[in-house]
């Protein structure tokens, strides 16, 4: 199906690396990105793998001062496999004339293959055609399959099949002054004449990584006759398979391959557990059709569907399948957070940020056993935040900006500016904004799933101790009589610090202050969910004092939130008094100006002087509440929320807003929804084509954005859909209806399977009869019904 298949028919050595990270393959464990086999690491080509949890910490000197560098690790390259004729050197694409290409991308099967036919200097023309998939069924398993026909020749050939142990990280050019070495040598090993093995460790982090290759050759219905030889190192091994082809007789080499780390269940040791494992997987065939089949699965609930809109409907489906090849139910099996950069490439140092909060509502109503499992990577580095906001003369806990392997803070102190070639001080981690977004993430799963369960064991404490730091953050102004938060950055991330000042850091930036105030309010109905023994365990366990509570409570009704003269909300106090920037100038003189804070750092001025910023930032609350929520949150603090203030605040910060991050495409289409329909689609499609098209030129071939992927899913879902759970009760408020004809998605509330669908000028919610289906109740409009198996409530749309 053509929505289904993303397709390149020509080499183009400037956006091979880009359509590396698009193609790439996973399955929620490890992935690798959508190299060809037969080429090594070099400027052109990078072959890459990245398993979940996978860290190891590093110290470079730069400039006499150490600096730490915690990466996800590229891990031994099995893709490895090279043909060589006639005892040539291996066929590469910059060795011979291509005369047809067709690299595609199966997006269904998470399936990549190539389709080559080369003449080489003797004149052979020879047609290749490649496919791999990185196994859902299995999820250690990978498998390749080349079919190689000599179009005008007979003769010899031999095929290499390899495990490179030597990787190193060096994808990204900001960070190649960073030690990249991660991998130390530990054993190559063969398990009988087919089987070869390689072991390496963490240099630093003490991981083993484990694989197996299992090689053969087919001709015709069965293997035939054929050399093998071996040539091991420490940390590489490889086998010769060499043979006869005849011409215009296709010859299939099946390349099965499996992946074992120390972090693994139920297994004695890696690399006995690989040897094993792929001696027992069946051949290429057999195992794709089981890959196909979990697949099936996943799509019945995970698709969306959008038929009127082709180009979208291409591009939902490519999201969707990358988003469930980061996070599937293989995830949650592991310890494991939500990379912001997915498992594709080394941007961002694979660590997790606050783009959870964009990936979760996807996952909440489909695969919500996996958020589940990723929010237990927060809940296992509690400690590590309880000793952080102790560290930091704070109370509870206080959770990184950058996250890795153990929770504490990986964000650089330094960060370079390509565009100046200079190392920047880098204050991100002052970000405390990602506790919020923890806490909130939190809520929502439970208002999703009704996992009282998870909230009693885990969540409840997880969400204390987040309200206590803020508490302990906060500070109370006797002549406001209100409670403030200083020494903070928004989600702008261009205001660091207010111009001139030393200290960095802003005052009462609005969306951490409104967030806590909501937070203040909510941990209150945390804790009254809660049993009564496990209540009161958990307050003596913790020494939550009734002087807290009351606390919080003053904090819900009195937090500082500032706003213009106009009535328009601050993003954070003194926003007003900042200099306007000359943004016609700049997009004058530049061609992309989303990276503002580096155009201008690099010509020697500084962001904090102006009224700009990178994302939504105040914005973001009108993405993450409804305007029902919105208002009750401004009238319990005391402050009026007119029907405009959306609108006004809307309107002003999408004027002085670069969008320097693809996160704030998707925020500002959202909230645009009910009030500029048109803009509000136009940036959706823009949205859609963040990654396919590398809209920021350059980012995305180091890896995927997982915000925008999964924001574009849920921008359907909660923004345009208007699917929004409040108290028990799954709302739909559709706005763009003339956009959504034909939309239709499963979702899952609450253990019950529904569909949602839009046809014409009407809305239909159908509740499944199958599963663990119990009545729900629905909210359209004013009216709330409950629903019980097989019932269908369908509504007539506003225009």
């Amino acid at each position: 199906m053509a929505d289904f298949t993303l397709t390149y028919d020509a080499f183009d050595p400037a956006q091979e690396g880009l359509r590396e990270a698009l193609t790439s393959t996973g399955n929620g464990y490890f992935a690798s990105r959508g190299a060809a086999e037969w080429e090594d690491a070099n400027a052109v080509h990078y072959p890459g793998t990245y398993a979940h949890g996978c860290f190891n910490r590093e110290t470079t000197i730069l400039g006499g001062r150490p600096v730490l560098n915690e990466d996800l690790v590229n891990l031994p390259n099995w893709l490895l496999l090279k043909l060589r004729i006639e005892g040539e050197e291996a066929v590469r694409l910059d060795n011979v004339e291509v005369l047809s290409y067709r690299h595609s991308y199966d997006i269904r099967n998470a399936l990549v293959a190539r389709d080559i036919q080369f003449r080489d200097r003797i004149g052979r023309v020879t047609t290749l055609r490649s496919r791999r998939f990185v196994s859902m069924a299995n999820s250690h398993l990978a498998g390749i399959e080349w079919t190689v026909t000599p179009d005008n020749w007979s003769g010899h050939v031999e095929v290499i099949s390899g495990l490179d142990g030597r990787m190193t990280n060096h994808m990204v050019a900001r960070y190649r002054e960073l030690e990249g070495r991660h991998l130390n040598p530990w054993s190559p090993r063969t398990f009988g004449p087919e089987i070869i093995a390689l072991k390496v460790q963490t240099r630093q982090s003490n991981i083993y990584i484990a694989e197996a290759a299992r090689t053969r050759v087919f001709r015709g219905e069965g293997e035939g006759p054929l050399d093998r030889s071996l040539y091991q190192m420490e940390d590489y091994i490889q086998q010769v398979l060499a043979f006869d082809v005849e011409q215009s007789r296709p010859v299939r080499v099946e390349k099965m391959v499996s992946l074992f780390t120390s972090h693994d269940n139920a297994i004695a040791e890696t690399l006995v557990a690989a040897g094993k494992s792929v001696a027992r997987y069946p051949d290429f065939a057999a195992a794709l059709t089981e890959h196909e089949s979990a697949w099936t699965e996943l799509w019945d609930i995970g698709d969306i569907e959008l038929p009127h809109e082709p180009r979208a409907q291409l591009l939902l489906r490519f999201h969707a399948s990358h988003v469930l090849q980061v996070c599937s139910r293989h995830t949650a099996r592991h310890d494991a957070g939500v990379p912001a950069r997915g498992l594709n490439g080394e941007a961002y140092r694979g660590h997790v940020f606050w783009d959870e909060l964009f990936v979760y509502p996807y996952l909440n109503f489909r695969l919500p056993e996996v958020t589940r499992g990723l929010l237990m990577y927060r809940y296992r580095r509690l400690a590590e935040a309880r000793a952080a906001a102790r560290v930091a003369g704070y109370s509870g806990a206080m959770f990184p900006w950058q996250s890795g392997s153990d929770g504490t803070e990986e964000t650089q102190v330094v960060h370079l500016n390509p565009l100046s070639g200079q190392w920047d001080p880098d204050h991100s981690h002052n970000q405390r904004h990602v506790n919020a977004a923890i806490f909130y993430n939190v809520w929502q799963y439970y208002q999703a799933t009704d996992d009282v369960a998870f909230l009693r064991d885990y969540g409840a404490e997880l969400m204390l101790e987040i309200a206590r730091f803020w508490a302990s953050i906060a500070h109370y102004n006797p002549e406001r009589d209100r409670y403030e938060i200083h020494g903070v950055m928004g989600p702008d991330e261009f205001h660091e610090r207010y111009p001139g000042a030393d200290e960095a850091g802003l005052r009462n930036n609005a969306y951490t202050n409104l967030m806590v105030a909501w937070i203040a309010g909510t941990a209150q109905r945390v804790l009254d969910l809660l049993p009564r023994s496990r209540r009161a365990a958990l307050r003596v366990r913790l020494g939550l004092t009734d002087d807290e509570l009351r606390t919080w409570d003053e904090m819900s009704r009195k937090m500082f939130v500032p706003f213009h003269a106009d009535g328009i909300l601050s993003q954070f106090e003194g926003y007003a008094d900042l200099e306007e920037l000359d943004w016609e100038h700049y997009r004058a003189e530049h061609p992309n100006i989303q990276r503002l804070d580096r155009i201008l750092k690099a010509a020697g001025d500084d962001p904090n002087r102006y009224q700009l910023a990178k994302q939504a930032d105040a914005v973001m609350l009108f993405f993450l509440f409804s305007g029902d929520e919105l208002r009750e949150l401004f009238e319990r603090l005391g402050y009026g929320c007119d029907p405009d203030l959306a609108r006004r605040t809307i309107d002003y910060y999408d004027r002085r807003t670069s969008h320097g991050s693809t996160l704030s495409l998707v925020t500002h289409a959202a909230v645009l929804g009910g009030l500029d329909p048109e803009s509000s689609w136009q940036r959706f499609l823009v949205a859609l084509e963040s990654d396919v098209s590398d809209v920021q030129g350059g980012t995305t071939k180091e890896g995927i954005h997982m915000g925008v992927m999964s924001g574009t899913l849920d921008l359907l879902q909660r923004g345009y859909v208007g699917a929004n759970v409040r108290d028990g009760v799954l709302h739909f408020d559709p706005t763009l209806t003339d956009r959504l004809d034909g939309l239709s998605f499963p979702m899952q509330f609450r253990s019950t399977s529904i569909r949602v669908s839009i046809s014409g000028d009407e809305l239909t919610v159908h509740i499944l009869a199958e599963g663990f289906s119990r009545p729900i109740r629905i909210g359209i409009g004013n009216e709330v019904r409950e629903l019980a198996a097989g019932a269908e409530w369908v509504v007539p749309l506003r225009r």
